[in-house]
């Protein structure tokens, strides 16, 4: 660990708790949000709730922000064999539907598809969603002949702010985060580039040459931890 203190920008909100083992490493954690999201509450959504929710329906959730959207309809628990990618996703899978729902757990959307794929039963799922989501599970499951249904619960607007401040390192938890990043910042040649998973990094990529850490499972302590580690052993 360097003896001055690491400064660090979190593109997305963090809890103090966090903020303060980074602290207590002397890495110093600024907050600025990137992208705001908003739950579709739209009737159109709501009666396809209402269509599975009192069925045994076989769902996936690959972020927060569809779990939260989703709950907001349900009033009580369904019926529900569950999907989901780990970190705050799985997380807030557990604390409406409990541990007992998930299938299945899984590092990314990729993942996952193989291991819902490599259960040998599921023939249709629902997918909930954002808006800006990836196209890698749906096109993975239907083209080992699982039916995907999906709904979008939530959108995501971009919300890019100039950054003055000089940085060492800069963490990403997805693409929308990057784009809106990079429309009205750029960063030095040295500064430490942190990213949750492949596609996020990709998107990094895409706009500079700087290095770039990718965290494989997904979550503001697991992206905490993997920022510790590199700033410990450099």
């Amino acid at each position: 660990m360097q003896n001055k203190p690491v400064n660090i920008l979190f593109t997305r909100p963090l809890d103090a708790l966090l903020v303060q083992k980074a602290g207590y490493k002397k890495i110093v954690v600024d907050t600025a949000t990137f992208i705001i999201t908003t739950p579709v509450t739209t009737n159109e959504v709501k009666e396809k709730i209402e269509a599975f929710k009192n069925q045994k329906a076989t769902v996936v959730f690959t972020s927060t922000n569809a779990v939260e959207a989703v709950v907001l309809q349900l009033k009580e628990k369904p019926d529900w064999d569950i999907y989901c990618i780990g970190g705050a996703t799985k997380d807030a899978v557990i604390d409406f539907f409990g541990e007992t729902r998930i299938k299945a757990l899984g590092k990314s959307a990729a993942s996952l598809a193989d291991k819902i794929i490599a259960a040998g039963e599921v023939k249709e799922v629902v997918f909930f969603c954002g808006d800006q989501r990836l196209t890698t599970l749906p096109e993975t499951l239907e083209a080992n002949g699982i039916h995907t249904i999906e709904i979008g619960m939530y959108e995501t607007i971009l919300t890019p702010q100039l950054i003055e401040k000089n940085y060492n390192g800069v963490s990403f938890f997805s693409p929308s985060a990057v784009h809106s990043f990079f429309e009205l910042n750029t960063v030095g040649i040295n500064v430490i580039l942190f990213a949750i998973g492949k596609t996020t990094a990709a998107t990094i990529g895409s706009y500079c040459s700087n290095k770039i850490v990718t965290c494989e499972w997904p979550g503001s302590e697991q992206m905490i931890d993997s920022i510790i580690h590199y700033f410990d052993k450099n």
